[in-house]
């Protein structure tokens, strides 16, 4: 059997992509040889599978909390001049992911009762780039099955709760949200341009503001509420007695916050959707952009190649100057 693995409108790839060749989707809908399906393939970490026919291609999208979804898989092509980018937060604009896991070790130690609990290396593709409660759900199944979802969310904000508070009074974890190399120059040579800026994370308002305001301070850039064109987040919390979103049953890998940001953000139609470029480091983050229509540039230093992904990205590179002299 050929180790090629061909998806329509995306491309044919080999071992070198991480790419894992299935037998039928996991929901047993789609299987190898029957109703016109040709393949069935996903990446490593089994986030996103793809049936493939003879020319087109469904993504599945699965899900911990149990709404999984579908979606086409849309060709793109990059078209010149670029209207907009599109970027990822942790890990593309700023590195702060030490830091949430962090917050997600102390989280588990707290349910544990273990103050000395840490994450093994093996857990890393499952703790970053996705919602928080796929995170959790992830950390309860392997190290506290007998606890619940909703309580290790109770001590997920009250742990961020506390260091958001503590960093925004200067008192908080060194380091936490160091500015991408390069990022000041990058993001002024595409408004030199007049590309239209996005902000695109999975992550929670309480979380995401405070980041990327620190990053903006260090960096003498003001008000990034000034800055960027659109800025869309996973919203709020859902907590009783408060309003909130549901935000965290259509993060990343689904395409829905990047569509958002393209769509409703900054008004550009589907049909233009290649004058789009989206950036990110992670797996969930490429597949993102990717289902959403736009063309996918990954940067290194996220999981794109540990989890499989790397199929995703038109583009793969090591630094923001680098991307930079693809879109301009």
């Amino acid at each position: 059997m050929s180790d090629q693995i061909y998806i329509p409108n995306l491309g044919s790839f080999d071992a070198h992509y991480g790419l894992v060749k299935l037998d039928a989707c996991s929901d047993g809908y789609h299987l190898v040889g029957k109703d016109g399906v040709v393949s069935v393939s996903a990446t490593a970490d089994r986030k996103v599978e793809f049936i493939a026919k003879k020319d087109h291609t469904l993504a599945y999208v699965n899900s911990k909390l149990d709404y999984p979804s579908y979606y086409p898989l849309h060709p793109v092509k990059l078209k010149k001049p670029i209207q907009a980018v599109l970027m990822d937060l942790d890990g593309t604009s700023i590195h702060s992911e030490k830091f949430w896991i962090w917050i997600i070790e102390q989280t588990i130690s707290s349910l544990l009762g273990n103050p000395v609990f840490s994450l093994e290396e093996a857990d890393m593709p499952f703790v970053a780039g996705h919602s928080v409660s796929e995170h959790l759900t992830y950390c309860i199944e392997k190290y506290c099955p007998e606890k619940s979802l909703e309580s290790a969310r109770h001590l997920y904000f009250m742990h961020t709760h506390v260091e958001m508070e503590k960093i925004l009074k200067g008192t908080g974890r060194e380091n936490a949200f160091v500015p991408a190399p390069g990022l000041k120059e990058f993001l002024y040579g595409l408004k030199n341009q007049k590309i239209k800026i996005g902000l695109v994370t999975s992550g929670l308002y309480e979380k995401a503001y405070p980041a990327v305001r620190s990053a903006f301070q260090s960096l003498g850039m003001g008000d990034p509420k000034e800055f960027y064109d659109v800025i869309i987040s996973g919203g709020f919390p859902v907590k009783q007695g408060e309003f909130g979103t549901m935000g965290e049953l259509a993060p990343k890998p689904h395409p829905w916050l990047y569509a958002e940001a393209a769509r409703i953000g900054l008004s550009i139609t589907f049909d233009q959707r290649n004058s789009i470029v989206g950036i990110e480091d992670s797996g969930a983050g490429v597949c993102s952009v990717r289902l959403a229509g736009f063309t996918t540039i990954g940067v290194s230093g996220g999981n794109i190649v540990e989890s499989g992904s790397l199929a995703l990205c038109d583009h793969y590179c090591d630094n923001l100057e680098s991307i930079e002299k693809i879109i301009i």
